[in-house]
């Protein structure tokens, strides 16, 4: 170490290893950012001076910034240790043991960065938080996925070899500090913390327009404790709000389609009536929402992965396909979220995961009014992303792992769950036992296989086991051999599938909502009922479930913020792609993004890369319709406005008129615009 370092000054002496962690800590993070922009790729960070300027210099700040933090462990050993104790063998040796085991911890935070950029590049956000609650899964996952104990090992060693080489920085010396003079210093750090704490947040990074750019100039444990304070965002807080009567209004304006009639003048309830000719199509809907799988992955949208989707490609002509489907979200529980409970995301957590989600007006709801036996079916431990209690708790019964008999054969199961096949054999016993009740079902089918660590049983598919290809194409493999296997069932003339994505397999991009990391596929297959088509209007993923309905020609009562694609009129189409703290109204081209600290971005977003070109001035209609979404939502929440009411299972009388062809569409193989 400098020889600058030494110092007659007692206080100096005293306080000398925060130097040793302190440039040891800003190395580390100087050679995480090199190593995550080398991950990174010039595609993605061109070789741009200024962008590279950035991303080091104001990453030097939130490094030096986060210092003060994770130096707290050593600051309070330096302070209380006593000084014949401190420059004592058993003083250094424990000041060793210190240095040792806080290196380590940095380390392992900086490769675990590494892991965690690879797979959703960004520094630590929410998604690190949240999976710190599932440590099982979550530890299992990283253990099947990479080989963990080489990696602690390698990393030990190297702990090692530096605290010897630099253990000159870390030898105890002290001639004279007094407790009280110590607390001097102590009381100062305590202070720089709280000013620290209280005057700079994550979001003062981004300031560039790339976001490859702003997250390199982020500090992963900074923004692991960001994320952390930013669990439970408020919407009327800390985002763009307008008059609560004016959101209101423009909400239920932006809801209301040909088919639905509001039931009350009361401005503030959302509740309609919608009504369809002709009567109700009481179908089994099997509904199944496919981990990760972009629409990048299927040659139908020219994806450069290879030819992994085969199978789903064919179904694509056999179905009614949409190709503007976007997600709401890049999690699973927002995916469920919008399948469920047709509602824009909330910031911070989703619905699945907040307190008082209980009896929530749901998709199940509208199903089991007319006889059905819903289910939510799983292949792994269903409490993981608290998802068995929201099912259950809002029209589902909750199927899971747990519902696999000892004995019965699974093919193959990692830390997730069992492979798609065997979830599929679940799901089938469950349709065979509502049919011999002589109940419709509707099936909600949530699988795993697409996901780290991509195992799946051997001898299904060419490409190799634990790799994204591997689980892809064993994906597309699965869910068109459950459709065979439905096909010998009695009632599969009687069943619509309903095939689409919770999110995509990738949320990275430059922009801060890449629009096409939310481009996912749907198709909806039922030959004896649904008229094989490809419908290329723009379409969000709330808009599944009423357009599902619609399908079935139900006439009921709805609160969904969804609409029924068949009723919408051209031009009015929307979806809301989101991350857990930027909110995205998407209509036809323009972008809206509402973040904390209300602020605002707009953009045209270029729906083939995900980059994004500013437009100024904004369209403040759009700007205000983007806010009143996600500020009634988030309201209707709050105040317990999104709940069932018995009333909602008021039946409702259908239209006169004969009732049309559903849908009322061109020939097959056309296109819907």
């Amino acid at each position: 170490m400098p020889s600058t370092f030494a110092s007659t000054s007692p206080l100096r002496q005293r306080f000398r290893p925060l130097w040793w962690l302190g440039i040891s800590y800003v190395l580390i993070g100087a050679i995480t950012r090199i190593v995550l922009l080398c991950m990174s790729g010039t595609d993605n960070v061109p070789l741009n001076p200024l962008s590279w300027a950035y991303a080091f210099g104001v990453g030097l700040g939130y490094d030096l910034m986060t210092f003060v933090y994770v130096a707290w462990p050593m600051v309070l050993f330096l302070w209380l240790a006593p000084r014949r104790f401190y420059v004592s063998r058993a003083g250094q040796w424990l000041l060793y043991l210190l240095s040792l085991i806080l290196l380590f911890g940095l380390l392992f935070v900086a490769i675990s960065e590494l892991v965690f950029w690879e797979e959703f590049s960004t520094r630590f956000n929410f998604i690190a938080v949240d999976y710190l609650v599932y440590t099982t899964e979550v530890i299992g996952n990283i253990r099947e996925s990479y080989p963990i104990g080489l990696w602690l090992g390698m990393l030990a060693v190297v702990t090692l070899i530096i605290v010897a080489l630099t253990r000159r920085g870390l030898r105890t010396n002290d001639k004279g500090s007094r407790f009280w003079q110590r607390g001097k210093v102590v009381l100062v750090w305590l202070v720089i913390t709280v000013v620290t704490v209280a005057a700079f947040k994550g979001t003062l990074k981004d300031r560039t327009a790339n976001a490859y750019v702003n997250e390199l100039s982020g500090n992963g444990i900074y923004e692991f404790f960001a994320a952390f304070r930013s669990n439970h965002l408020d919407y009327a807080r800390f985002y763009k709000t307008l008059p609560d009567d004016q959101a209101f209004q423009n909400v239920r304006a932006l809801i209301k389609t040909p088919e639905a009639t509001f039931i009350s003048d009361n401005p503030r309830d959302l509740t309609r009536e919608i009504r369809h000719a002709g009567p109700e199509k009481h179908l089994n809907v099997v509904l199944v929402s496919i981990e990760s799988m972009s629409a990048d992955f299927l040659q139908t949208f020219k994806g450069t992965h290879g030819n992994i989707t085969p199978r789903l490609d064919a179904l694509v002509d056999k179905s009614m396909f949409f190709d503007n489907l976007y997600a709401n979200g890049t999690r699973t529980v927002r995916g469920l979220e919008a399948l469920a409970l047709s509602v824009p995301p909330t910031p911070g957590d989703s619905l699945v995961k907040a307190h008082n989600n209980e009896n929530l007006f749901s998709l199940a709801d509208i199903f089991n009014d007319r006889g059905y036996q819903s289910d939510f079916v799983y292949g792994g431990y269903g409490y993981f992303d608290n998802m068995n209690y929201f099912f259950g708790q809002n029209g589902y019964r909750a199927v899971d792992r747990n519902n696999i008999a000892k004995g019965e054969t699974i093919h193959s199961e990692n830390v997730w769950g069992v492979a798609d096949e065997d979830l599929y054999t679940l799901a089938l016993k469950q349709m065979d036992e509502s049919h011999a009740a002589g109940k419709p079902f509707f099936l909600h089918i949530m699988t795993t296989s697409n996901h780290r660590p991509f195992t799946f049983p051997a001898n299904r598919v060419p490409q190799a086991n634990g790799t994204r290809a591997g689980a892809v194409a064993y994906t597309d493999w699965a869910v068109v051999d459950f459709i065979e296997r439905a096909r010998s069932k009695p009632y599969f003339d009687d069943t619509i599938f309903v095939i689409t994505a919770d999110h995509c397999a990738s949320s990275a991009g430059r922009s801060s909502v890449p629009i096409n990391r939310y481009h996912i596929p749907l198709w909806i297959y039922a030959p004896k009922h649904i008229q094989p088509q490809r419908v290329e209007r723009q379409m969000g993923q709330i808009d599944i479930a009423p357009t599902i309905l619609g399908l079935l020609n139900f006439s009921y009562r709805s609160r969904f913020f969804g609409a029924d694609l068949f009723q919408l009129e051209p031009g009015r189409e929307h979806a809301f792609p989101a991350t857990y703290e930027k909110l995205g109204y998407l209509r036809n081209d323009v972008l809206t993004v509402l973040e904390p600290q209300r602020r605002l971005e707009q953009v045209h977003p270029d729906f083939d890369s995900g980059d994004a070109t500013a437009i100024h001035p904004v369209d403040q209609k759009q700007v205000d319709d983007a806010v009143s979404y996600y500020q009634v939502a988030a309201s209707l929440f709050k105040s317990g406005q999104l709940l069932r009411r018995k009333e909602d299972s008021t039946p409702v009388k259908p239209l006169d008129s004969p009732a049309a062809e559903t849908p009322a569409a061109p020939a097959p193989a056309s296109s819907v615009h």
